[in-house]
């Protein structure tokens, strides 16, 4: 007994030393910097966050699984019917039949089958043809379009269909997840992921009018265009548009038509027939540095007012040249196309709140959207618009319409912008009104003669045929 007593004193002690090395050896305190001997520490230290080292665990695929049913396979088809000239046969043959002009995507809206997708996917078709993901094709009708915005709608007559809801593209965020889905080179479904790369962006290739895309590095290449950009929630954000790229192909960067803007296109088109263009009723330019200091602003972001059309909702609402634009219905106003890619959104009535800068002040003014009303004169490729006052002030006349827009690409169309139209076939137009009124009572057949007052004050008239 008294030798089992002794043994088990042995072995209690012998667990005692055991655990306490391990206390020692194992699970001595880690030392920190403020602990380490003074000769060690760094001598400046720098802020470290170490929350998210490892970046967050975002899930794709519910949004890429609602997304890839709601986006079709959009096909521009041409129809050729028989011959009639040498040069039809030579190039085509002898037969009639179809042949494919052009492919991208587009995205199902309603469950009713309404698709939207870039004009440029579209234009020109003789057929559209649209292909779901579950390969059912549809032949589709176009509605109707908004050229400038490159936004289309086309409809297919089918039921159930799985749609893409609209999201907000005024609330996404510069580094936010995004995925971009579409059928690039006619690979269908095809998904890919990437974040908010900038806002507002512009790209300077349409009629000078400022553009408001999302960019992306979420890869968009030929065939993406008129696809969706979704938001991880599976919201459309964005229609897929335009990639920059010396290549043609994807090399970074993606741009997408904002959703809010999209939406309105399409809620126009489908209302009205037309899109309802509202305006400010403002020109002005982007505050740089240069502008800050003659102006003497204490800004240098923002959007400077040079001239303010009469009687437009700027006008009425005290709007003056040399104020500064910095926020509209809280929404930060950085540059031009911050301005005008949030007042697409918005209908000729709303009525928005502008923040501007004046003599160093602050101060809200409520303005009402007014209308753009525009007329395109096709035969000659230019778009009108109802000249200001001031329009006819500078050039010193009494009547005339402005020319907004070209509608093609050329140097000497994109140089008559701004110029005014004094008189079309010999008689006096005021506004637009005149001018729709002599085209539709015109033969398309014959020539049209069009005065223009030049920026040098002189009339001059040119004949087209």
């Amino acid at each position: 007994m008294k030798k089992f007593s002794q043994l088990v004193i042995v072995s209690m002690l012998g667990g005692a030393l055991t655990l306490g090395s391990y206390k020692m050896l194992m699970e001595e305190e880690p030392a920190f910097l403020n602990d380490l001997p003074i000769e060690t520490k760094a001598a400046n230290i720098l802020p470290v966050s170490y929350e998210n080292i490892y970046g967050t665990n975002a899930d794709f695929t519910e949004a890429a699984e609602k997304t890839v049913h709601g986006v079709v396979h959009v096909k521009n088809v041409a129809v050729f019917k028989q011959p009639t000239t040498i040069w039809e046969y030579y190039s085509r043959g002898g037969t009639a039949g179809k042949a494919l002009r052009g492919a991208g995507s587009g995205v199902i809206i309603t469950p009713d089958g309404y698709i939207v997708t870039n004009n440029h996917v579209i234009e020109g078709a003789s057929e559209i043809e649209v292909t779901l993901n579950n390969n059912q094709t549809y032949k589709a009708e176009l509605i109707g379009s908004d050229p400038r915005a490159d936004i289309a709608l086309i409809k297919v007559d089918a039921k159930d269909l799985q749609y893409l809801p609209f999201g907000n593209s005024n609330n996404v965020k510069l580094g936010e997840w995004v995925l971009a889905v579409g059928n690039p080179f006619n690979l269908t479904s095809t998904v890919t992921a990437g974040i908010i790369s900038a806002k507002a962006r512009d790209l300077g290739i349409t009629d000078g009018t400022p553009q408001s895309f999302i960019q992306t590095d979420a890869a968009i290449n030929p065939g993406n265009s008129g696809g969706a950009l979704v938001n991880i929630n599976g919201e459309l954000i964005g229609i897929n548009t335009a990639i920059s790229s010396q290549t043609g192909s994807y090399v970074g960067y993606g741009f997408a038509v904002p959703s809010n803007n999209a939406r309105k296109i399409v809620e126009d088109i489908m209302e009205f027939g037309n899109v309802q263009q509202g305006i400010l009723g403002i020109r002005g330019q982007d505050v740089n540095t240069a502008i800050s200091s003659q102006l003497d602003l204490p800004v240098s972001q923002g959007v400077v007012v040079s001239d303010v059309d009469s009687g437009s909702g700027a006008a009425l609402a005290g709007i003056k040249p040399k104020d500064v634009i910095r926020q509209i219905d809280n929404i930060e106003v950085r540059r031009m196309a911050d301005l005008t890619g949030y007042i697409g959104s918005k209908r000729p009535g709303d009525v928005v709140k502008v923040k501007i800068l004046r003599n160093g002040n602050e101060r809200d003014l409520n303005v009402k959207i007014t209308k753009y009303e525009t007329f395109a004169i096709t035969p000659i490729g230019l778009e009108v618009t109802n000249a200001s006052p001031e329009d006819l002030k500078q050039y010193n006349i009494s009547q005339g319409v402005k020319i907004s827009r070209a509608l093609k690409g050329d140097k000497q169309s994109q140089a008559l912008i701004g110029i005014i139209i004094t008189r079309i076939d010999n008689q006096v137009v005021a506004n637009i009104s005149e001018v729709q009124k002599i085209m539709n009572s015109k033969d398309p057949s014959e020539p049209i003669s069009v005065t223009f007052m030049n920026r040098e004050g002189q009339e001059q008239t040119y004949i087209w045929r």
